[in-house]
């Protein structure tokens, strides 16, 4: 259920991204504009109605989306990739999960979830820009599942190797999004090569 996406704009926004050089102001718009991307292609599958839509010059065939779609970003640093989506879906809604890594077990625990009500048929994207060590994503998902989600997906900037395997092991059937699978992650559970800490680099806390 891996699908790497290949686009070349996403690849260009991946490499400034990646840039240790790239400011906050300028990182966050790549953030944005990655998510544009990755959450078009998350979506690709979303069921559409047939309609009719009057144009100047008068009746004309259309198709628009028929699902709700739902916005969870992992706090904090899923934050980034949040205004993107919205572009993308302007009336989506939204959920926020809290979740906090413990930095010498690598364990995550929650500490906050709000969730938008009756998610049981929409299409849920879970946004976390780097998918490491894989606990945080299945924890939310255990946390969207346990709310009744059923169409979820899981869109990340990077991803780990490991970090996969644990989403794939837990969730088989939920599709993973991401432009990279990095080589490995080092002690500390960073993805190496990868891009640092994504929510540092966006906040401007590093």
């Amino acid at each position: 259920m891996l699908h790497l996406v290949t686009h070349p704009l996403v690849h260009d926004c991946l490499a400034e991204l990646r840039d240790a050089g790239t400011p906050p102001d300028r990182f966050r718009a790549l953030a944005n504009r990655i998510s544009v991307l990755l959450g078009a292609e998350a979506l690709r599958d979303v069921p559409m109605a047939d309609g009719t839509v009057e144009t100047p010059l008068g009746p004309s065939p259309c198709r628009r989306l028929a699902a709700d779609v739902v916005v969870a970003p992992v706090l904090r640093a899923g934050l980034g990739m949040l205004p993107g989506m919205l572009e993308l879906v302007p009336n989506a809604r939204v959920g926020h999960l809290g979740l906090q890594r413990d930095e010498r077990t690598a364990v995550a625990s929650q500490y906050y979830a709000k969730l938008p009500p009756n998610i049981q048929d929409s299409y849920v994207l879970l946004i976390d820009p780097m998918l490491a060590t894989g606990g945080s994503a299945v924890a939310a998902l255990d946390v969207l599942t346990k709310a009744g989600a059923r169409h979820l997906r899981l869109v990340c900037i990077v991803a780990a190797p490991e970090g996969v395997a644990v989403v794939e092991k837990a969730y088989p059937n939920v599709p993973i999004f991401t432009p990279v699978v990095d080589r490995e992650l080092n002690a500390q559970k960073f993805i190496v090569p990868g891009l640092g800490d994504f929510g540092d680099r966006l906040f401007g806390t590093v």
